[in-house]
């Protein structure tokens, strides 16, 4: 079975001609879902105007998003799933029409799984910015064009707001449960901490209390990639022909985004220094197989995602700090009342294991006292969707609890 990223899918060798083969073609100018694509297993919110933190308003929001078991009576054993930084709502199903990846969480939601969907009904929404459904950048905005860079400045909050008006639509009081990994898990404490009242269970899954600034300063030089591609076009690229969209610069991102989410033992064990081919990289130009790896992931991202979304999601993340206006992050986490799980990856680079044990010294309820379980993974920020036993065996008694 292919590994799972917190994005992706990663082959577990060397890009091979087959991988290279399923990229040929030039790229869309985004990879954004729009109206007219096929479905899939998506619905949509219409979710009216939404005021942001910054004063901005959009006038029409929607959130797509997908569902898995049965709504009980009681409407009492639902379960919200928040996916990371380019995931999309589809947490489980193979690649079809309208999904261009499987599933990202195959084995931890599902009947009988760690997410037994026999009993929970689990809601996964396309956070608000998003571009797979939820409206974003790549919407048409009421003047009859694209978002595209007029799209309002958003924060974690306000994504959250979002995903509260599509809790209210579903008739939802209060979740058994929201579950988020990366930004993900900044949006369930967030929820947790701004509508405690709405939250019976947590999990925070690899995410940090606040972005520090070493996360800000690694996300700017990201967000410089894309705006410094020629065919970014300030953001108007919409119209562009295959080919001559921003693919290059969002792709150069996603590289630089993937070696945060992987650790050094994994990439070094991995490929060690080994050549993509029979032609060295020692001045005859060939190439290492690291190199070819991050290529071909960077490649694929753009033929599934939005230049001008990541803009936004990656800002919005920046955002993160849940004891802004609130007396600091623990006068804030004090207000969790949910029954808590926090969980980190002990290889993470990304965000590192001391902000997770910040979190769960805050929380009153965590299941495991006032520290974070620290799952021993090679897989760095990834361990998070890769060790699927070892976090679903801990879900499982966060479920339980």
């Amino acid at each position: 079975m292919d590994w799972q990223t917190s994005e992706d899918t990663v082959p577990s060798a060397p890009v091979t001609e087959a991988d290279a083969r399923s990229l040929l073609g030039r790229p869309p100018a985004t990879g954004a879902w729009r109206d007219g694509d096929p479905p899939g297993r998506r619905r949509f919110a219409p979710l009216g105007p939404l005021r942001t933190e910054s004063g901005d308003e959009i006038p029409a929001v929607r959130l797509a998003y997908e569902t898995w078991g049965t709504l009980n009576e009681a409407r009492d054993n639902a379960i919200l799933i928040l996916h990371a930084l380019t995931g999309d709502s589809h947490v489980r199903g193979p690649a079809e029409p309208g999904h261009p990846t499987s599933g990202w969480w195959d084995d931890i939601v599902g009947p009988g799984g760690p997410i037994d969907t026999d009993r929970w009904f689990v809601v996964a929404p396309n956070m608000l910015g998003g571009c797979q459904g939820s409206t974003g950048p790549a919407s048409i905005a009421p003047d009859g064009y694209e978002w595209a860079a007029r799209f309002p400045y958003l924060t974690v909050r306000d994504q959250v707001a979002a995903q509260a008006r599509l809790t209210d639509a579903l008739g939802i009081e209060t979740w058994a449960a929201v579950i988020g990994g990366s930004m993900g898990g900044m949006h369930a404490l967030e929820w947790a901490v701004g509508l405690p009242e709405r939250v019976a269970r947590l999990a925070v899954l690899s995410a940090p209390p606040v972005n520090t600034a070493d996360q800000i300063a690694l996300n700017s030089v990201q967000l410089g990639a894309i705006r410094l591609d020629p065919r970014f076009a300030g953001g108007q690229y919409y119209d562009a022909g295959d080919g001559d969209g921003p693919h290059r610069g969002l792709a150069l991102a996603r590289r630089m985004a993937l070696l945060n989410y992987r650790s050094p033992t994994e990439l070094n064990q991995r490929f060690q220094r080994s050549w993509q081919s029979g032609v060295s990289p020692l001045g005859h130009g060939g190439r290492f197989a690291v190199e070819s790896y991050l290529d071909f992931h960077g490649n694929k991202f753009t033929r599934r995602f939005d230049a001008n979304s990541y803009l936004i999601l990656v800002e919005a993340m920046n955002s993160h700090d849940v004891g802004r206006d609130r007396g600091g992050v623990e006068e804030a986490l004090q207000r969790v009342a949910a029954r808590t799980l926090v969980l980190g990856i002990d290889s993470d680079r990304l965000f590192p294991v001391d902000g997770q044990h910040r979190i769960a010294r805050g929380i009153r309820h965590t299941i495991d006292g006032d520290q974070a379980v620290v799952l021993t993974s090679d897989f760095g920020h990834d361990g998070f969707l890769i060790e699927t036993a070892s976090v679903g065996a801990h879900l499982r008694r966060l479920l339980e609890a």
